[in-house]
């Protein structure tokens, strides 16, 4: 087993080396094996360097980059930066879980891991994580470090740790506990956790935390991710250049630069409103000067306008019965939408369109649609007149 988790400040240590080989096994080890959503650690074995760490069949095997021998007494060293990192990153999840104890409803865990980047934590909860919601749990994360709490960690009865509520278990811990203890590890008035990891003392020594946002990684979780120490410190740099860059385009303070963008997005809903009636106008003159034809004893308005497939089909449903029997509009991007007042079939008219044409779509008798046409606007409007 390894000594890792209740002494990880240990980082260079003497063994013997029990079994030899590129898998080594050590009378004892601080070395962390990957387990739990931490990563191994690195450094070296008699100076060869470790590749991996693992647990099997109850034994830390370290996976070296060439061989040792079974009997010597190596020398071995934990990469500190590394094995720093995740104890930092590791109490920070617990610091986060503890963050969302404070604004979660139904809050559980549903487990996390550790990169070289980021770190992640999965929650299962009723509150719709949203952007002030991520921005309150990085707050209370930073809150806590500024708080200098104490980190312990302890060996509990099973029983009790499972009946006491205020210990955290993600449901893989919680089946896969073996024997009749728990780790539970403790940030004093903060958090408590079963966890079998590695961890800071103090709060105070995770450094800052940035949440970088939040996905759903399906099953009912919503996967919170954020960045410890260097990482985190480049993020906040990279957000507080692009807000500045932002306030000096906008010619406002930092702290305007949000209303400042709901007066423009206001601005822009009208305009794009004036821009949209103005279409709206332009489309109906277009279509009073369209003409009506005869075709198969029905009557046909049938002409290309500039607009959406959606507003295209719209226009023809307005149409359609008032000024002719089928109404049939192409616009310039190869979108076709046509109405009927149900004596002629419009999924049939769509059909033909399509086998001349290409591209592909359908509908009802009475409204129908296509896109993709291989063909100009006024191919399909000569085809349609004539057909």
């Amino acid at each position: 087993m390894s000594r890792a988790p209740e002494d990880p400040y240990t980082l260079t240590f003497d063994a013997e080396v029990v079994e030899g080989g590129r898998e080594a096994v050590l009378s004892e080890t601080y070395f962390y094996p990957e387990g739990g959503g931490q990563p191994p650690d690195r450094g070296t074995v008699g100076g060869v360097a470790v590749e991996d760490v693992q647990t099997r069949d109850g034994e830390v095997v370290h996976t070296l980059a060439d061989p040792v021998e079974a009997g010597e007494t190596v020398t071995c060293n934990v990469d500190p930066e590394f094995r720093t990192y995740c104890m930092r990153a590791h109490t920070a999840s617990h610091a986060l879980y503890g963050a969302g104890r404070r604004v979660l409803d139904e809050l559980g865990y549903g487990g996390f891991d550790i990169d070289d980047r980021k770190v992640r934590v999965d929650f299962t909860t009723t509150t719709d994580i949203d952007d002030d919601t991520l921005a309150e749990l990085e707050r209370l994360v930073n809150r806590a470090v500024w708080d200098s709490r104490p980190v312990s960690w302890e060996t509990r009865p099973k029983a009790e740790a499972l009946g006491d509520e205020d210990v955290a278990f993600n449901t893989k811990t919680e089946e896969g506990i073996a024997g009749d203890t728990v780790r539970v590890v403790t940030i004093d008035g903060w958090d408590a956790a079963a966890c079998g990891g590695t961890h800071v003392r103090n709060t105070r020594e995770i450094g800052p935390v940035t949440v970088l946002g939040r996905s759903n990684p399906g099953e009912g979780l919503t996967r919170v991710e954020f960045a410890v120490g260097p990482a985190a410190i480049e993020r906040r740099t990279t957000e507080k250049r692009a807000l500045a860059d932002a306030a000096a385009e906008l010619g406002v303070a930092p702290d305007d630069v949000p209303g400042r963008l709901a007066e423009l997005q206001a601005d822009l809903d009208d305009l794009r409103a004036e821009r949209d009636a103005l279409q709206a106008e332009l489309a109906a003159a277009r279509v009073g000067e369209l003409p009506v034809v005869e075709r198969d004893g029905a009557t046909w308005l049938v002409g290309e306008l500039d607009m959406d497939a959606n507003d295209l089909g719209e226009l023809a449903r307005e149409q359609a019965g008032d000024r002719a029997d089928v109404v049939a509009f192409v616009a310039p991007g190869g979108t076709l939408a046509v109405a009927t007042d149900g004596s002629v079939d419009a999924d049939d008219v769509v059909e033909s369109v399509t086998d001349a044409f290409g591209g592909g779509g359908g509908g009802s008798p009475t409204v129908a649609q296509a896109g993709g046409l291989d063909a100009s606007a006024d191919e399909v409007v000569a085809f349609l007149r004539s057909e």
